[in-house]
């Protein structure tokens, strides 16, 4: 569900108690809609996310680690120029709106205590965050709205803020009860209630209109009654934040307990509303932001397996002509058998195939601006040439075959890069194995090579993980030592996985936990079970010319492993 007016004023609640005189210490920020705050009040440090992403935009305490990128965007360091040092004199909720302003209180140049406004708008794609000085102009926003025909208010720097238009409904929390019972009577006449119900008032979300419905039971006089309830427990402030959960995955939140789904939705309550939307939250904008950061890569690595794809298919094409040469060398011996009977300008002629058992009529085409005996040397000449094509498009194909895998392999990476770094190092793999160029107005970029994932078994055995190809080799072939196991997905992309062992047998269980890790870690991660390879490292081979992250290797077992995230982030020791 959007972030409605009910969430946001429990959410008020939550923050007033311990950001009011809080001072700004530190702004971030790691997504382009997204700004931290770090703030420190009475009860110690706390990190503070306002986002104003479309699908995800709400103002939260947040315990989640995010990275940030090289270098700060512009309106990061305005805002750091305008607040770091502020401190936080309260929090209002406007006429119940669905937008939150904090009253700052911060010296400028000069030394003099000044005040500015910290508006956060969480209107779905109206979202905005924006910096209003103590005259009531914007400083800045993170969305500019210009002079389009289709801009609602003007918000650019150096202009009055107005807030955005009231809906043209009664407000539900905030209607006289008169008015409110009214229409909460005329919407219980409704064929459609819900329907109603969101078409008369504001502050109420589609979730939570379907949900006063159905608590009436299908006898919607009792509508008004139900109503009325809702508005006195949010006026009694009695939140209970829960994420409606659908076959383990979230689906919804709300500021009450939702029974519409019945047994299809798991509820989860969680103790405070901050949390409740980290766990919402958290997985979905990584894995959107990544999505986004990832994208251009992706194109390239497509483009560039599509294009050696279509290389191959063209060689194999080429392949099967060159299969069939006999066909052309026999109409060469047929058009020499013949020769006495033909004429230049002939387009074909019909013979015996002497090469049939039964010697039936075959018809020869011919090229008749040439001669009989230009037509019979055109096609040994290019039997020819397809008997020695084969050899070199062997060569090839088996060459396309493994350019298509390891681009295959780097798709796969991409898909499961965790950070911007992961990012940067297979952008960098790209380039050295060739696929993509460096530009030149690209600046070098100043980040320190990464280490592999870190895992450490139920038995006490560090197991490593290669990021990306490059870091696959580096484990497998160099920092392994020779007595290590090594795991990899059967016949599946994915990643290295390095069980460290110091001359020691690992258990079954570490074996076990580290197949598991490496499903994880590969294109099966979605699926059940897959085969694992296991092998001593000493068993590996990397060929002379291979391909980064490619070994080959004869002597193995192989275990049966299902992908466990549960697992996986209970092992991690990288957090």
């Amino acid at each position: 569900m959007p972030m409605d007016a009910v969430i946001i004023h429990a959410i008020k609640e939550e923050l007033e108690k311990e950001l009011i005189g809080a001072r700004i210490d530190k702004v971030q920020m790691p997504e382009r809609d997204v700004l931290l705050l770090s703030v420190r009040g009475n009860t110690g440090n706390r990190k503070l996310l306002l986002s104003a992403n479309t699908g995800s935009a709400r103002i939260q305490f947040t315990d989640n680690t995010y990275e940030n990128p090289s270098e700060p965007p512009m309106f990061c360091m305005l805002m750091r120029k305008h607040l770091v040092g502020a401190r936080i004199q309260s929090i209002d909720q406007p006429d119940f709106d669905r937008l939150l302003i904090m009253d700052l209180s911060v010296r400028d140049e000069m030394g003099v205590l000044t005040g500015k406004q910290l508006v956060v708008e969480l209107m779905g794609r109206a979202s905005n965050i924006i910096l209003v000085d103590d005259k009531g102009n914007i400083i800045d926003c993170i969305r500019r709205a210009d002079f389009g025909e289709n801009a609602m208010r003007r918000l650019l720097p150096g202009m009055i803020y107005r807030r955005p238009r009231p809906q043209e409904k009664a407000p539900f929390f905030l209607a006289e009860e008169e008015q409110r019972m009214k229409i909460c009577r005329r919407c219980s006449l409704s064929a459609n209630p819900e329907k109603s119900i969101m078409e008369s008032f504001s502050g109420l979300s589609p979730l939570i209109s379907r949900e006063l419905v159905y608590r009436c039971h299908g006898q919607t006089e009792y509508l008004p009654e139900a109503m009325s309830a809702l508005k006195e427990s949010v006026d009694k402030s009695e939140f209970e934040p829960v994420i409606l959960m659908r076959e383990g995955s979230p689906f919804d939140f709300s500021y009450m307990r939702i029974s519409q789904y019945g047994e299809t939705m798991e509820l989860v309550n969680y103790p405070s509303f901050s949390e409740m939307l980290d766990a919402f939250f958290s997985q979905k904008d990584h894995a959107e932001s990544m999505r986004r950061k990832s994208r251009d890569l992706l194109h390239k690595t497509k483009s560039a397996r599509d294009r050696t794809q279509r290389k191959l298919n063209a060689r194999k094409q080429e392949m099967e002509k060159a299969d069939n040469r006999e066909e052309i060398r026999k109409e060469a011996d047929l058009i020499t058998a013949n020769i006495y009977k033909l004429k230049k300008g002939m387009a074909s002629f019909s013979c015996e195939n002497f090469y049939e058992p039964d010697c039936p009529e075959r018809v020869i085409l011919l090229d008749p601006l040439k001669s009989p005996q230009q037509n019979a040397a055109q096609k040994y000449k290019e039997y020819n040439k397809l008997k020695n094509a084969r050899e070199h498009l062997t060569k090839l194909i088996d060459e396309n075959t493994v350019q298509l895998d390891y681009l295959n392999s780097v798709l796969d990476e991409i898909e499961r890069a965790e950070s911007e770094r992961d990012l940067a190092e297979i952008r960098r793999e790209l380039i050295s194995t060739g696929y993509l160029r460096t530009k030149k107005s690209a600046r070098k970029e100043k980040s320190r090579p990464q280490g592999p994932l870190t895992f450490e078994s139920d038995d006490g055995f560090r197991i490593l993980v290669g990021r990306n190809n490059a870091m696959n080799d580096d484990l497998s072939t160099r920092k392994a030592r020779r007595t290590d196991y090594w795991l990899h997905t059967k016949n599946v992309h994915g990643s290295h996985v390095i069980i460290v062992c110091d001359d020691q047998i690992p258990p079954a269980r570490t074996i076990e936990q580290a197949a598991s890790i490496a499903v994880y870690h590969s294109q099966a991660r979605a699926g059940g079970k897959t085969p694992v390879d296991y092998t001593m490292v000493r068993n590996l081979k990397k060929p002379s010319g291979a391909m980064p992250g490619f070994v080959i290797y004869h002597v193995y077992e192989t275990i049966l492993a299902e992908p466990d995230e549960q697992l996986v982030m209970r092992l991690k020791t990288d957090h």
